[in-house]
């Protein structure tokens, strides 16, 4: 199970939505879907603050211990389990006395068996007192330890970034630059910036070549020097999540290279920020049997959330030609789209008629497979993205359907059939 499959888990059980958790962490919703889609990762007093919002360690979040049990809160009186304790050791004391003595002796045994059972409950409770003392002193260190770890890696980082501040500028060819992205055409899937560079010591006969690279596709643009020996244009390359800007000056044979600025994301911010209000996880995960029924009302939903971290409300759909579709994915492949119709559901004490998708059929699932839930937005030029995505796998130790552990969860569309 991923990081961000772990966070959906704890939210999904404490019922909270994206926005919900983000207000208790203080950032946007789109923050929190980025996480639980592994597109990025919260910072590290984030991650604290979600170890304590679901009383997990941070260790269990980044998966690299196991979620311990829930600890009983100290408390001044024996538990169950220590009363029992209690009780053996008083049984197997007076179990041990002689059958038969005269009454004076037995009364005397019995006066010092009670004064020895009471000593050894009042050493007892002594001994648990100071357990349970013990244990909070622990949590405390470790929660001090935590924190420590905390500010000595926002440090380290701190220090990192000033380093390579540092090194950048004394190994900086140029004397000032700038990126900015000029426009993007979805029609064609491409994005156009603009670039200016200055070098540091130019040379009469310098030119100039920026290199715009798009994953695994590289665009070219030579340029001549301007005004005060500035190079400057506008270059176009494909849409990608992944694009980065660099400046080649070329002096005769020489050719140096530097690199300017990176852009991320670029492709998915083209498409509406859409969520999955599915139902896979909770239809099964109470479940014993490996039969996924089909959804009851209302459905599966989707949310679409606007510029500005809002949202509009449930059951959104987009305007023809673009689509939305939900589909139930055995191991990545297709096993049905759902039905989608109008439903009315009361929102804030009003029927309001949404758009809803449902499940048509009951599906027999195997304990072998991975099964999601998947979002998939076709634009009206035809591109496609996969918005959002629900697994569940069958954990045999725990016997029951769950999200799976350590499951590279792709967004990639050439890894999904359909």
């Amino acid at each position: 199970m991923t990081l961000g499959q772990r966070i959906a888990q704890k939210r999904k059980e404490l019922g909270l939505s994206q926005e919900g958790l983000g207000e208790q962490l203080g950032v946007s919703r789109q923050a929190i879907y980025k996480w639980e889609s592994d597109a990025s990762l919260p910072e590290i007093d984030k991650l604290i603050t979600l170890s304590k919002i679901f009383s997990v360690s941070v260790g269990w979040l980044l998966g690299v211990e196991e979620a311990p049990s829930p600890a009983e809160p100290p408390s001044g009186e024996l538990t169950e389990a220590q009363l029992q304790m209690v009780q053996e050791i008083v049984d197997r004391y007076l179990a041990a006395q002689p059958k038969q003595a005269p009454p004076k002796r037995r009364r005397l045994v019995r006066l010092c068996g009670a004064a020895a059972v009471l000593a050894l409950v009042a050493a007892l409770f002594n001994l648990f007192s100071k357990l349970d003392r013990v244990t909070q002193d622990y949590n405390n260190l470790r929660y001090s330890v935590d924190n420590v770890s905390s500010n000595v890696n926002s440090q380290i980082n701190s220090i990192t970034y000033r380093v390579e501040d540092i090194l950048k500028s004394q190994n900086s060819l140029t004397a000032e630059y700038s990126t900015a992205l000029v426009s993007t055409d979805l029609g064609a899937n491409t994005a156009t910036f603009d670039i200016r560079a200055v070098p540091k010591t130019y040379v009469d006969g310098m030119t100039a070549l920026f290199v715009a690279r798009s994953e695994e596709e590289t665009v070219e643009l030579p340029v001549e020097p301007g005004v005060d020996h500035a190079f400057s244009g506008e270059i176009t390359c494909p849409l990608t999540d992944n694009i980065s800007l660099t400046v080649v000056f070329v002096t005769g044979d020489k050719r140096e290279t530097q690199w300017l600025e990176d852009y991320y994301d670029l492709y998915t911010l083209s498409f509406p920020d859409l969520s999955l209000d599915g139902r896979l996880w909770f239809d099964m995960v109470h479940k014993k049997d490996n039969l996924l029924p089909p959804s009851e009302m209302p459905g599966v939903q989707i949310e679409n959330h606007d510029d500005e971290g809002g949202h509009r409300p449930w059951g959104w759909r987009p305007e023809p030609p673009a689509t939305v579709q939900v589909g139930l994915f055995q191991d990545r492949k297709l096993v049905m789209w759902y039905e989608e119709r109008e439903v009315e559901i009361n929102i804030n004490g009003v029927l309001t008629a949404v758009t809803a998708w449902f499940r048509p059929r009951e599906v027999e699932l195997d304990p072998d497979s991975i099964y999601s839930e998947v979002l998939l937005y076709t634009d009206a030029y035809g591109r496609q993205h996969l918005c959002d995505i629900d697994h569940i796998a069958y954990s045999a130790g725990e016997q029951r359907w769950d999200s799976p552990r350590n499951y590279d969860s792709s967004y990639d569309l050439s890894d999904w059939t359909f």
